[in-house]
């Protein structure tokens, strides 16, 4: 599945499989689950809200996972334990979700673990399946790449919210269990026959393992040299700031639609997927106008990067604006622009960061896929809960909706232009003069070529 410029375009969709696995047991666990807890179970929302914020917490492993991925030269390993994990967490939710009805101590022990055991499972599979796109993909494949990753991801969240929910009716908690069983055996099976042969087989020896031992040392320093690595600790904070700006919007547009606008539940349903079809229309935008320019390199996804907080920054303000005029304001169109600049900005985000994955000293792509996907992850976890209680705050102290939103709208436009700020300072990566040593999988995956 390998050419002379690295995976080929079906073995980006293996490897997109792969993420429709993973989203395909994240949504039972993140939103059917969540829904039992708090209506058939009667339950505080909180409680679902804890478990999610541990699986997000638990992602801080990222970068250990990313690391164990460089020690060992291969990412397949990782791959599977990872979903292997994510799926046994996927039926304990469920387990302890049942359980709960009938012996609430335990089923919420059983359930912290299941969460730990999804937030591991993702962090592991997610990072490394990173790791093999960063490694394994052509430049100017990168954005195009990223996309197809993440919307086949998308797709996995689709289709199985829709297929699950069919067989969910008439709700048992059996019937729960029996359906998160089926689709987590499914994803396992799906990413094992996807990553099947996928990667280069690096056979090395245990001398070639205790050299790259020896090169990467412990954890805990070559986390200090990556860290210490400015383009690595600059992209790190630009991630944190631009998906904390990304994700602070999420809870808050629907309310906003309804309050200022006078929206319907149907109706701001509906502006949340003009702004899901928005996001979508930028990432396809990106990954063509990348495909078009074949020398397109960091420095071109750095100006899609910029130019698209820049562009979420004044579609933010113009919302905050537009609620003091609710019954002209082209909300709608407003919104679906918003999507779009967000969709340009987080593929042209994750495009470079596959290509700054390479940059630096060779061999640590797995620690610095891992730390920006840890600093996604605590942003993600961060943003929804922030933006909820600036809302909150705000509403305490300005007693008129409007002001308050509008507030909460251009203190996130703000987040963007900083987050643009940051990519500014970040330089595109040299490919060839950063990285004088390859690694040992690369140094493999050269000779299977050749010997082809």
């Amino acid at each position: 599945m390998t050419t002379s410029l690295g995976l080929s375009w079906a073995g980006i969709v293996r490897l997109g499989l792969v993420q429709t696995s993973l989203g395909a047991i994240i949504v039972l666990t993140t939103t059917v689950i969540n829904r039992v807890m708090v209506v058939e179970l009667a339950l505080p929302a909180m409680l679902p809200g804890i478990l999610v914020g541990i699986h997000h917490a638990v992602q801080m492993s990222r970068p250990r996972f990313g690391h164990g991925s460089d020690v060992g030269g291969r990412t397949t390993g990782w791959i599977i334990g990872g979903m292997a994990v994510l799926a046994f967490g996927g039926v304990a939710a469920a387990a302890g979700t049942v359980l709960i009805a009938t012996d609430l101590f335990w089923g919420l022990v059983v359930s912290t673990l299941a969460f730990v055991a999804i937030g591991l499972g993702a962090s592991a599979a997610g990072t490394s399946t990173l790791v093999t796109l960063a490694k394994h993909v052509a430049p100017h494949r990168k954005a195009a790449a990223a996309t197809i990753v993440w919307i086949m991801m998308i797709a996995g969240f689709a289709v199985t919210a829709g297929v699950a929910g069919q067989y969910l009716d008439p709700f048992t908690p059996m019937r729960l269990l029996a359906v998160t069983a089926t689709v987590s055996a499914i994803a396992l099976l799906l990413t094992l026959v996807s990553v099947f042969r996928l990667e280069p087989k690096t056979a090395l020896s245990h001398q070639d393992r205790e050299a790259l031992s020896a090169r990467h040392g412990s954890f805990s320093r070559a986390l200090r040299e990556v860290w210490q690595e400015p383009e690595a600790r600059r992209f790190t904070i630009f991630v944190f700031v631009s998906m904390l700006a990304y994700s602070a919007q999420d809870l808050i547009l629907e309310p906003f639609a309804g309050t200022v606008f006078s929206m319907t539940p149907g109706e701001s349903t509906s502006l949340s997927g003009l702004q899901h079809g928005g996001v979508l229309l930028g990432m396809i935008l990106v990954a063509a106008a990348t495909m078009i320019r074949k020398n397109a390199d960091t420095a071109v996804l750095r100006h899609w990067t910029i130019g698209g907080c820049l562009a979420s920054a004044v579609f933010l303000a113009a919302i905050a604006v537009g609620g003091g005029f609710p019954g002209t304001w082209p909300l709608g169109g407003n919104v679906f622009l918003l999507g779009v600049a967000n969709g340009a900005f987080a593929v042209a985000a994750i495009a470079s960061m596959m290509s700054l994955a390479s940059a630096g000293k060779a061999g640590a792509e797995g620690l610095r896929m891992g730390l920006w996907g840890a600093s996604q992850a605590i942003a993600f976890a961060l943003g929804g809960f922030l933006g909820t209680v600036a809302i909150d705050v705000s509403r305490i102290f300005i007693g008129d909706p409007v002001m308050a939103y509008g507030l909460v709208f251009s203190l996130e436009a703000v987040m963007f232009v900083v987050a643009a700020g940051i990519g500014m300072r970040l330089r595109p990566a040299e490919s060839g003069a950063q990285r004088p040593v390859p690694s040992f999988g690369e140094i493999a995956m050269v000779e299977v070529l050749d010997a082809r």
